[in-house]
């Protein structure tokens, strides 16, 4: 233990492996679309509602991801996760399908980096053989829920980011050599800078991001740690800038060749439609548990740095008034 916000694993749980399931525009246009495991044609998953879809997404990760250390869905000690949709319904349903004991969690979108430290948590404490985290969301259901229904066809302003299709689950597991381990973390804080635009979402992130990022680094080895990678959540391109700006002025990051990516800047690459970028609780978990966990094992990372990011509004605060208090949850992982 750290202290203040911040703990360390001390014996180093491990990312046994993931699972990643994705839409068809994620199929077509994610920069970490060959990295998924499995994608669809068909934004419901040939289902019959948006919300069964994102029910399937969540359990088709989960399994594939148990798959891939040898274990059927039915070993799992812990399921947790959590998605946007009212009362977390798909994560819910899912946890129904799948029939492993459950915490649902919600940090909105940050909730990719929340489930995993309480994964973690509870195989440091020799609870859990496996632990199954992750979030997810689907286009469609989230829209229609935070912003208008898709038939509406309503203007976007240039702030506003595209809800991902997609799920994305780690298998953690006690310690085993050759396998990324869980380091530290830094639990953010409900940051509010006053913002109430639901369609600029980066804007109001980007504070809790940077306020997250700086505890994560004081409570630590300090501002000269070197990672491979730091990838914050989904800030987009409007929220990262704006986080930049802040690193910059502060001097968080005095290492040079320092990188400093976010995950919905990059999930879309420059596709125009997606405008600033990429959102939703599966976009986050996606990009960390498909891309960036296949260069921890294959060493191109050592060291990375994940901070996602999450707007802890819903729709009846939105219509009451109410400013965006936002989170964002940090997680270090080693590759040794």
């Amino acid at each position: 233990m750290v202290g203040k916000g911040t703990v360390q694993f001390m014996t180093k749980p491990i990312i046994a492996a993931t699972g990643v399931t994705a839409g068809p525009l994620e199929k077509r246009k994610s920069s970490f679309s060959e990295y998924f495991d499995k994608t669809y044609d068909d934004e419901r998953l040939d289902l019959q509602s948006n919300e069964q879809g994102h029910t399937q997404l969540i359990s088709d990760a989960c399994e594939i991801a148990m798959n891939k250390v040898g274990a059927a869905i039915g070993e799992a000690d812990f399921l947790i996760c959590g998605d946007l949709v009212n009362q977390m319904t798909p994560s819910n349903f899912a946890a129904r399908q799948l029939f492993a004991p459950f915490i649902g969690a919600f940090s909105a979108c940050a909730t990719s980096v929340s489930s995993l430290v309480i994964a973690g948590l509870l195989t440091e404490v020799g609870m859990s053989h496996y632990a199954l985290a992750g979030a997810a969301s689907q286009h469609n259901a989230v829209e229609r829920q935070f912003r208008y229904p898709i038939e509406y066809g309503t203007q976007k302003p240039p702030t506003s980011q595209w809800t991902v299709t997609a799920a994305g689950f780690a298998v953690v597991s006690p310690f085993k050599e050759g396998y990324p381990y869980l380091h530290r973390a830094t639990i953010g804080r409900v940051i509010d800078y006053k913002l109430t635009d639901p369609l600029n979402m980066g804007a109001a992130m980007a504070p809790a991001a940077f306020d997250t990022l700086k505890r994560h680094l004081e409570a630590n080895e300090g501002k000269d740690i070197k990672y491979d990678l730091i990838m914050t959540g989904d800030l987009g391109k409007v929220g990262s800038a704006l986080l930049m700006e802040m690193v910059k002025q502060e001097e968080l990051l005095t290492h040079p060749n320092m990188y400093l990516k976010d995950a919905g800047k990059e999930f879309y690459g420059d596709e125009p439609g997606v405008i600033a970028g990429a959102s939703g609780a599966g976009c986050s978990a996606a990009a960390y548990f498909s891309e960036v966990y296949t260069k921890l094992m294959n060493k191109t990372y050592k060291r990375v740095l994940l901070i996602a990011t999450g707007a802890l509004l819903s729709p009846l605060s939105f219509q009451q008034g109410e400013t965006i208090p936002c989170i964002a949850h940090a997680i270090e992982l080693i590759s040794e």
